[in-house]
């Protein structure tokens, strides 16, 4: 099942609620969502910095990963980037695809 590395930050409102509710519940609603989309939470973890929360989770194809990143990012209290992930193994197949390109030249 294809993987991918969701990258949050929440608004001041959805900090408010996370400091009410607390960590655990954030994750176990992320687990939730994720189950009843047919997938699977691999890590869910909280960070300081420019970035809130980093969690890879499985899911069964870009559509589904769309749907998630959307229904986030229109709630308003945090928004996601996504970055598919793949394993060294999909990289390998990858270099045997051999596109036919031309560079632009001046």
């Amino acid at each position: 099942m294809p993987r991918y590395l969701f990258i949050g930050n929440y608004s001041p409102q959805g900090s408010k609620a996370l400091l009410t509710a607390g960590g655990t519940a954030r994750r176990a609603a992320i687990e939730t969502m994720v189950s009843e989309l047919g997938g699977r939470v691999e890590s869910f973890d909280f960070a300081f910095g420019s970035d809130d929360v980093y969690s890879i989770v499985e899911l069964p194809d870009t559509r589904t990963a769309t749907a998630a990143a959307l229904t986030v990012n229109g709630s308003g209290a945090a928004s996601v980037r996504t970055v598919v992930l793949m394993t060294p193994e999909e990289v390998d197949a990858a270099g045997q695809v051999q596109p036919n390109y031309q560079p632009p030249t001046s």
